[in-house]
């Protein structure tokens, strides 16, 4: 996968949480965390706070799936 699908995928779906993009692309969270990075210091994506819990206590949620993503248009 290149940057420009990531890009178009983002564009097209607005937020996405990283787990979203994980599946979509078959690919490493990781790995994604960087080609995000690149897209956050343009200034064109950014990562929204994830401050609030789930809303359970057991503290189990896969921290992807929570860490979410937005396409800014500027």
């Amino acid at each position: 996968m290149i940057l420009s699908e990531l890009r178009d995928y983002l564009k097209q779906q607005r937020r996405l949480s990283l787990l979203d993009m994980a599946n979509h692309f078959d690919m490493d969270a990781d790995a994604l965390r960087g080609m995000l990075v690149k897209w956050v210091n343009k200034g064109k994506v950014r990562k929204l706070s994830t401050d609030k819990a789930c809303g359970t206590s057991c503290c189990k949620c896969d921290p992807a799936m929570t860490e979410l993503y937005e396409w800014i248009d500027v």
